[in-house]
């Protein structure tokens, strides 16, 4: 072989992974995204509220209230949710849980938020998506996708879970994962799925944690084939977050949150 002949070989072999690596982390497009490079309320252009306070179906403790400073604001570029001790209606506690139905639905895609999480027993902060359709019946038939779940007597642990009429906690079956992670509620961490037809996909930080994969079994296995939103909210108490009690001294008590981005 004539030199030149290995030079271009060598060039070759140093150019191909480069520019594989550069296609790779080119492959997402951002479509949706919120800084929070505003003051005052989250943007009403992408976010809205669920209210209330009939314990979700968890036996949860807090009102959830609507476009109130004191449970939801955003400032020095992160959106703060706090849950508080204050009486309101027949809640004793409140929070906020904000949500992008109808201002943020997708199929498939990728979702990160980086977040600071609140500190406290009876604290139980989430970054998760429920289904804008419901299109295989209420829940679980039509699914749920757990980005993130913490609960405060047990502040070390991300868990990254599914529901689906097959796989759910109230039968036993919830596809789910617990991954030890140093201080959470003092750093900002990173949670995200990649979300595709045959598996979903969740990191923390970047690192994989947990693959559900469609079992191509039908829509009992695998719902996940229709249009979600984002929810994020701090409960307190309830069946998961309330197993140890809850510790008043540990009131107000906030989730921080730096972005949220979603790409396709």
């Amino acid at each position: 072989m004539k030199k030149p002949e290995i030079l271009f070989c060598i060039v070759l072999l140093i150019t191909i992974p480069f520019l594989s690596g550069a296609q790779s982390s080119g492959k997402w497009k951002l479509v949706w995204s919120d800084e929070f490079n505003y003051e005052g309320l989250p943007d009403s252009t992408r976010w809205d509220y669920d209210t209330g306070g009939h314990g979700w179906g968890n036996n949860e403790l807090q009102f959830y209230t609507e476009s109130d400073t004191v449970s939801a604001k955003v400032t020095k570029g992160k959106l703060i949710i706090t849950a508080r001790k204050r009486s309101y209606e027949d809640s004793h506690f409140t929070s906020a849980r904000l949500v992008t139905k109808g201002k943020g639905d997708w199929l498939y895609g990728k979702i990160e938020v980086k977040a600071r999480l609140p500190r406290g027993k009876g604290m139980w902060p989430a970054i998760w998506m429920l289904p804008t359709d419901w299109k295989y019946g209420g829940w679980p038939d039509s699914g749920e996708i757990d980005i993130m779940e913490n609960v405060g007597f047990n502040p070390d642990t991300i868990f990254n879970s599914v529901h689906t009429k097959a796989f759910n906690h109230t039968i036993g079956t919830q596809k789910t994962t617990g991954k030890a992670i140093q201080d959470v509620q003092g750093k900002f961490h990173t949670y995200s799925i990649e979300w595709f037809k045959d598996r979903i996909d969740f990191f923390i930080d970047g690192k994989k944690t947990f693959t559900f994969t469609n079992s191509g079994k039908g829509v009992e296995e695998w719902p996940f084939d229709q249009r979600f939103h984002l929810l994020l909210n701090i409960a307190v108490g309830g069946n998961w977050g309330g197993q140890q009690g809850v510790d008043e001294a540990a009131f107000p008590a906030s989730m921080e949150v730096d972005y949220v981005r979603v790409y396709q």
